[in-house]
């Protein structure tokens, strides 16, 4: 597609006022709900910038959400007008019907003209249109169209509904009001104080995430470009990319992204990957340079020279200068945290938040190790250092001034040595409550004696000597076994999943049973492998996960990797089935976020699970490793 082109803030600052007058004269009035149905892109941004200058509320579902998802979102919140994209527009056409209040459907072009006509009493406009619609209409006074007028937004507006992904039932519509965006676009902006004028942003998260969406606010406030991206174009192998041509990370070379744990461990498997199909000197030699740099990067020194040598190719993979991920939504494994911040030299600032937090509550603090140097000097070893600031270390999410914990379950405040419990969130971040749902409401957030809303997370937090916060569970996925042992589900599954063999994972516990099982969808790639290995490689797929010795293969292996990652050997699955269907939000198994639905897959894989269970005591792998 090309290079990246430019627009200044003044032309993005023209493009949202046509906008917004362009919305007004289809009839969009102050208070009212637009829903914005698209994948992440520039014009996604400039048509919510335009609703929320107007003081319209936008509505946000996922792109990948199901189709009764998508219809209870839009019936919940009786929008007239829907802006999509045209790739979505056959989505959107299929459940109109069904969606009375819609009148208009504004879409963001795409190449092509579409092939879709909707229903008479639908009007169909492109976001152009629409644009150029408003630039006819002189500048908007506070008596504008037809007597309409336009109140600045209040803090307390609603600004967003947001839609969940809906892992324990229908998504739920979390009430972001202004001020709430603003507060974590303002604590963002602390994370990041040394901003540079060469910073360039790659955004391809999903804006109906919060995560993206006040990440790219508080980049837009701190006057660093956003350059848009998708997951299927984003580097040189992504699915969207021809063999031979760039991706869009080589093109924009960009200094600063946002990414989610799935992400980041994707990352790791296909750099071992490539590193294991190599020859055994040069895998020793990868090895060695990880944990060459590992112990300097400990004692404050940079390896410049080493990087160049042995890391300049996985650089290259995403412009070759990265300095900082922020990484959200998810537990980040330690292992993978320190993986990706050896081989690409660059800071990953781990922060914890919610919908309801506007994605606000902790953040690590952002010490910047590969900046702050001294003149570099020589070592015996032949490898150039360079004294630097120790970048913080992994497998925690910060602090903020405004957590505390609340005692459940097995988890006290008390506990020595560190306090443990449900981590509550207050202050500005925290959002106005569930649209149309005051009970879920008032279960979940409080207000104390000065006024200062709370919110009850589910998550469990444990905070660390020096006042950081590290979620170690969560209530939801905590399971008693027969003899008494808590089993942090959540917890298991993130450790494994970063196992090359591991595609995805759910970890099921049965409290009358003394161990948990695992359904899991391998990697093929290392499936094959491992059947060839026993002498089945001609088998497909689908014969693969339902033969017994490669699953027992499988198993043996996803132990010893967990053993590797100190889980204790209760938490081991003892037995596994491997799943050939892939976990997608299309199949309901895991939410338009791809966080497992646990509930669901369950269900799905009953007779599995029972199998298991009801296997001969034989078939037990703790009796064999």
């Amino acid at each position: 597609m090309g290079d990246y082109r430019w627009i200044s803030f003044k032309q993005v600052d023209k493009k949202i006022d046509n906008l917004g007058k362009g919305f007004q004269k289809l009839g969009v009035k102050p208070k009212d709900n637009v829903l914005v149905f698209a994948e992440t892109s520039a014009s996604w941004m400039l048509s919510a910038q335009a609703l929320l200058r107007m003081n319209v509320t936008v509505v946000t579902l996922y792109a990948t959400l199901g189709e009764d998802g998508l219809i209870h979102g839009i019936n919940e919140t009786e929008v007239s007008h829907v802006v999509t994209s045209q790739e979505l527009l056959p989505k959107v056409k299929a459940i109109i019907d069904l969606c009375p209040n819609v009148k208009h459907v504004i879409y963001i072009e795409g190449f092509g003209q579409p092939s879709v006509s909707f229903p008479s009493g639908i009007t169909l406009h492109t976001l152009t249109s629409v644009e150029r619609l408003g630039a006819q209409v002189e500048a908007i006074t506070p008596v504008a169209v037809a007597g309409l007028s336009l109140p600045r937004p209040t803090p307390e507006d609603v600004a967003i509904i947001m839609y969940t992904s809906g892992s324990t039932g229908p998504p739920k519509g979390v009430m972001l009001a202004h001020r709430n965006i603003v507060a974590t676009a303002r604590g963002f902006a602390d994370t990041f104080p040394d901003v540079r004028l060469d910073d360039v942003y790659i955004a391809f998260l999903p804006l109906a995430h919060v995560f993206e969406l006040a990440t790219e606010c508080a980049f837009l406030c701190h006057g660093v470009p956003l350059g848009y991206s998708s997951p299927q174009t984003l580097t040189d192998r992504s699915t969207g990319i021809k063999r031979g041509l760039r991706g869009d990370a080589s093109v924009l070379r960009p200094t600063i992204v946002a990414a989610v744990p799935l992400v980041l461990d994707r990352i790791r498997k296909g750099v071992m990957e490539v590193v294991n199909r190599k020859p055994i000197l040069s895998q020793k030699l990868f090895r060695f340079g990880m944990a060459y740099k590992r112990f300097w990067v400990q004692c404050g020194f940079q390896t410049p020279l080493l990087d160049g040598l042995l890391f300049k190719t996985i650089r290259k993979t995403v412009g070759g200068r990265l300095r900082n991920i922020v990484c959200g939504s998810a537990p980040l494994s330690p292992d993978t945290h320190e993986f990706i911040r050896l081989t690409f030299s660059c800071q990953i600032i781990q922060g914890y938040g919610l919908t309801e937090t506007a994605a606000g509550g902790t953040a690590m603090v952002c010490e910047y190790p590969w900046l702050s140097c001294t003149t570099p000097v020589f070592f015996p070893n032949l490898v150039l250092i360079r004294k630097c600031r120790a970048g913080p270390e992994c497998g925690h999410c910060g602090t903020s001034s405004q957590d505390l914990l609340h005692q459940t379950g097995n988890y006290s405040v008390d506990d020595k040595p560190n306090p443990r419990g449900e981590v509550v969130i207050g202050g500005n971040v925290v959002s106005l409550g569930y649209y149309k749902n005051p009970g879920l409401t008032e279960t979940v957030f409080k207000k104390d004696a000065d006024g200062m809303s709370w919110f009850y997370t589910g998550d469990i937090g444990e905070f660390q000597p020096n006042g950081n916060l590290k979620i170690i569970d969560r209530k939801k996925d905590l399971v008693k076994l027969q003899m008494g042992e808590y089993i942090s589900l959540g917890k298991v599954e993130a450790e494994l999943k970063t196992s090359p063999m591991v595609e995805n994972i759910c970890v099921y516990g049965n409290g009358f049973r003394s161990f948990v099982v695992a359904l899991v969808v391998p990697n093929k790639a290392h499936l094959h492998q491992i059947a060839t290995e026993l002498g089945k490689g001609g088998l497909s797929y689908a014969e693969c996960c339902s033969d017994p010795e490669i699953t027992l293969q499988v198993l043996k292996v996803l132990r010893q990797h967990g053993l590797q990652a100190r889980l204790h050997r209760v938490e081991l699955p003892q037995r596994v089935t491997l799943c050939s269907e892939e976990w997608l939000p299309e199949s309901g198994m895991v939410t338009a976020a791809f966080k497992l639905r646990r509930k669901v897959i369950e269900q799905y894989y009953q007779a599995a699970i029972n199998k298991m269970y009801d296997a001969e005591e034989g078939a037990d792998i703790s009796k064999s490793t």
